[in-house]
């Protein structure tokens, strides 16, 4: 049984005299134990609010969440509001995108971190600080003593970061869910963290589901990569064969853009034309169309299926060909 299980996972946005939007379109994936799987895409593909459907994130109004999220063969998505509250922080930790909004201003760090194991492990407040103090210590944080005492506000992003992943693991969550963990902070605070995900997960024998727009976080941390597209899945494979035989043009069009050092002096970047929001409903066709360099006529006439090969999942009438060795 994987650890999770996401089943035509759907979450459409309805307001009064508005379109409704479908955010994530019919979305399945598994997580094993143990492994890290990537979501993968734009801004706006679907990846965080992915996320937030499956620890029950969403808001209460102006949403429709259908489909199953399966958790050890539990349906998240049909507890009761106090029951996915006593999985979220114990079964299933989340570190969300932004560290500074996401803790709470006018609390200090290490209560932040105590009141995890206060909620899920009923230790006092004592044993609990004390535990702060050995989780920032964990994740690198420098003088904890003193960084208990202290407001997100008086401590850098990268600390705030760090932060935020002990209070995701201080129950040792069986699933850690990271949404863009490394956004906004620098090239060296990046490594770091990503380094400190590595060992932390290996450690902990946690699974792990990064969300990422950022390839070069896919090359060093996943093991599977799902690509997804106005919330679906266009391709899936392991990281290794996606990288140098990717077959969606959305994928190839992904890794084309980004800067090689191994290419050719003066050579220019390949950006995706248009953006993400130049799509078309995946009913009338393939999404990615309107902006697809190999589109063709039956693109056009329907949703392509996602097909399996053994090695992949394809949704792609049209797919890149795989370079063939002279």
């Amino acid at each position: 049984m994987a650890l999770l299980d996401v089943r035509d996972l759907s979450v459409v946005f309805a307001r009064r005299g508005e379109t409704p939007f479908t955010a994530v379109d019919l979305l399945s994936f598994t997580v094993e134990p143990g492994q890290t799987v990537g979501l993968v895409g734009e801004s706006g593909c679907g990846k965080s609010v992915t996320s937030l459907a499956i620890m029950g994130l969403l808001p209460k109004r102006g949403n429709r969440v259908s489909g199953q999220v399966l958790f050890e063969g539990t349906d998240l998505l049909r507890l009761r509001p106090a029951e996915i509250r006593d999985h979220r922080g114990r079964d299933i930790g989340m570190i969300f995108q932004d560290p500074l909004s996401s803790l709470n201003p006018v609390i200090p760090i290490g209560v932040q971190v105590a009141e995890v194991l206060e909620r899920h492990q009923g230790k006092d407040r004592d044993e609990a600080m004390r535990e702060a103090r050995r989780l920032l210590d964990d994740v690198g944080i420098p003088d904890p003593d003193r960084r208990l005492k202290e407001y997100p506000h008086q401590i850098s992003g990268g600390m705030r970061q760090r932060a935020l992943i002990a209070i995701a693991l201080a129950c040792r969550p069986r699933l850690l869910i990271a949404d863009e963990p490394t956004t906004a902070l620098d090239v060296t605070i990046q490594a770091q963290i990503l380094t400190l995900l590595k060992q932390l997960v290996d450690e902990t024998g946690a699974a792990l589901m990064l969300i990422t727009h950022d390839l070069g976080v896919v090359a060093g941390l996943c093991d599977e990569v799902n690509v997804l597209y106005a919330g679906k899945v266009v391709e899936r494979s392991v990281r290794h064969r996606l990288f140098a035989e990717p077959r969606h043009p959305y994928t190839d069009g992904l890794l084309r853009s980004v800067p090689r050092l191994d290419a050719p002096r003066g050579e220019p970047l390949r950006p995706i034309r248009g953006s993400v929001s130049d799509n078309i409903p995946w009913i009338d066709g393939c999404a990615f169309a309107p902006r697809c360099t190999r589109v063709v006529d039956v693109c056009l006439e329907g949703t392509p299926p996602l097909e399996h090969d053994g090695f992949r999942a394809l949704r792609c009438n049209n797919p890149v060909p795989v370079e063939v060795p002279a």
